[in-house]
């Protein structure tokens, strides 16, 4: 297909792929002429991860074209290139907690997994940013004891479950990427909105009426 089509098919615009092209996001098409190139399905493959990556996920340019070169690795098996993809999508926001907090929580963090015989996975993204929020909430004095954090672990690895199942719905290995990255980012929105909603009808039922001191 020319660039046209692969614009038509991919729904983003040409100026989008030539950028997409110069920046190595994209592998240069089959020339058939010296102004015009054909392009595959693996094109198109490689554009909806990289849409989902930039528009979606917000990574940056940079950090995409290492992250699509890094799962097309044919020494890493699906799962791997599943978390390389995940892993690229921005994450929390930075602590203002000190060194000694960020210490204690990096401990509660490691006990945590341990306790749920998690492997332990020392460059998670995820996994710092939970290091990041625990040492926040050290800080400050609010609860998060290793009891006040397992429920929403477990609850989380249920998640976890259910996500990848809806990953697996998609057939190709590259749209399960893309599925992976768009479905972290869009999904977390959700889970707060949720959450909210529950929050408000826990409280609703337990003090909605209630006299005060009751």
């Amino acid at each position: 297909m020319r660039l046209a089509e692969l614009s038509e098919r991919s729904g983003i615009p040409t100026a989008t792929i030539k950028y997409y092209l110069r920046e190595g996001l994209l592998p240069p098409g089959e020339r058939v002429s010296a102004t015009q190139a054909e392009y595959g399905e693996e094109h198109l493959r490689r554009l909806g991860l990289a849409r989902a990556l930039i528009q979606v996920g917000r990574v940056p340019v940079a950090t995409a074209r290492d992250v699509l070169s890094a799962i097309e690795d044919e020494g890493l098996d699906q799962g791997s290139r599943l978390s390389t993809a995940v892993e690229a999508v921005p994450g929390g926001r930075p602590s203002t907690a000190g060194p000694k907090e960020r210490e204690a929580a990096r401990s509660r963090v490691a006990e945590l997994r341990e306790r749920l015989g998690w492997q332990q996975v020392t460059t998670s993204c995820g996994q710092e940013a939970l290091v990041e929020a625990v040492a926040t909430l050290m800080q400050l004095g609010y609860p998060c004891a290793l009891e006040d954090l397992l429920p929403y672990a477990r609850l989380t690895g249920e998640l976890a479950v259910h996500d990848v199942d809806m990953i697996e719905r998609f057939a190709a290995p590259t749209t399960q990427l893309e599925a992976a990255v768009a479905l972290t980012v869009l999904y977390e929105p959700v889970l707060l909105g949720l959450r909210r909603m529950a929050h408000a009808e826990e409280s609703t039922r337990r003090y909605s009426g209630a006299p005060d001191g009751a």
